[in-house]
């Protein structure tokens, strides 16, 4: 049987389609094409679902998916609704099916909370908040920071989850750190996480482009799946510049904070995006000088592994300067006043220095102490975005 996060997906969708064909009778016009395009993102899910884990789904899930496409596509009104109604029915037939078959182990609530990751998803959550701030010039309303939050944080939490998927092979290969994962452990089956990382990811786009605005739910979306499909399945096992090109995911963050508040994006909220962008290479690399063993063990070829552990000092500094120089362009473009700049250079300071030093002696308590630094570093920055606004 499904997890009850499929069944859970297929249950909103149920209702999505219902909701979107009752309006579409009642003419509804503008809400009616809302909650059609919110039935989208389940369906999705549960045809993606179905293809990867469970066959027998495949084709009611296909016949939903298609009869509800055939629908959006037609405008005589009565075939409109005929297609409706079968999308509706394909729908019903999907749902129960997902409720047919023994039923698996249940997983603990902790495994869970840990295929979302959430140290790392509560730094990405502070780059979005300092990013409305600046956005709005001030404290954006709480409503749209809660839901905004809210509906990014359930977009990390799915790609999180998805990664723990495609990367469960090389988690039993990396040591102790990786190994107690619930899917590499085998705590949980690896169907049930591909479920819940779909579900999330689906409901953020639901949240995100109901409650918010379309442009903030399909950023939050590029950014799921560019981590999930170009960084995790294809640039982690295949370069040495994995972590530079796969690093505008974790760059994502800051857009959608921006366009939450603004409805746009502008060139301020692309200085933002890069200095995420330079900040992950040197944050990343200094991990990687740690546990290169264990990287080298699963054949995951990131800089120290390839091209060694002088060249990965050497790029280190060398983001480390250009993340600096980054830091200063929204005050020089005017996006920023004193408060953040004397933050940006003294915090950039520290971490110019702490690269340094690990480039002249390399050992593993220097990367472990710029490591977490990094950690400090970008929190703290985007904190000093968030209180420029309101005391300058």
């Amino acid at each position: 049987m499904p997890s009850p996060w499929l069944r859970l997906t297929a249950l909103f969708a149920s209702g999505a389609v219902l909701l979107a064909v009752v309006s579409g009778a009642a003419s509804l016009g503008a809400a009616h094409r809302v909650l059609a395009a919110l039935a989208l993102p389940p369906l999705v899910a549960l045809v993606v679902a179905a293809r990867l884990a469970h066959g027998r789904l495949l084709a009611p899930a296909l016949a939903a998916l298609a009869s509800f496409g055939v629908a959006a596509l037609v405008t005589a009104r009565g075939l409109h609704l005929a297609f409706s109604a079968v999308a509706f029915a394909a729908t019903l037939i999907l749902t129960a099916a997902t409720y047919r078959g023994a039923p698996a182990p249940r997983a603990a609530w902790r495994d869970y909370v840990t295929l979302m990751k959430p140290r790392i998803m509560s730094l990405l959550l502070i780059t979005a908040l300092g990013a409305m701030f600046v956005g709005a010039k001030g404290a954006p309303s709480a409503w749209l920071a809660v839901v905004t939050i809210a509906g990014l944080a359930l977009a990390c939490g799915g790609a999180s989850a998805l990664n723990h998927v495609l990367d469960r092979d090389i988690d039993r290969l990396m040591g102790a750190r990786t190994r107690a994962r619930p899917l590499a452990a085998d705590r949980m089956p690896a169907s049930h996480a591909l479920e819940f990382g779909l579900t999330l990811s689906a409901f953020s786009f639901v949240l995100l482009a109901s409650l918010v605005n379309v442009l903030t739910a399909t950023l939050a979306l590029v950014g799921n799946l560019f981590y999930v499909l170009v960084y995790t399945r294809w640039l982690k096992r295949s370069t040495p510049q994995n972590i530079v090109i796969g690093g505008a995911a974790g760059a994502v963050p800051p857009l959608v904070g921006w366009a939450a508040v603004t409805g746009n994006l502008t060139l301020p909220a692309l200085w933002l995006f890069l200095i995420v962008f330079f900040w992950t290479p040197p944050h990343f690399w200094a991990l990687a000088l740690l546990i290169r063993r264990d990287y080298e063990a699963a054949r995951i070829p990131m800089l120290p592994v390839v091209r060694g552990v002088r060249e990965t000092t050497r790029q280190i500094v060398l983001y480390a300067l250009a993340l600096v120089g980054m830091t200063v362009v929204p005050v020089a473009w005017g996006t920023l006043g004193a408060v953040y700049l004397g933050a940006a250079l003294g915090l950039g300071a520290a971490f110019v220095l702490l690269a340094l030093r690990l480039r002249r002696e390399t050992t593993p308590r220097h990367a472990s102490q710029l490591f977490h630094y990094s950690l400090l570093y970008l929190a703290l920055l985007f904190v000093a975005m968030a209180l420029d606004p309101l005391v300058s």
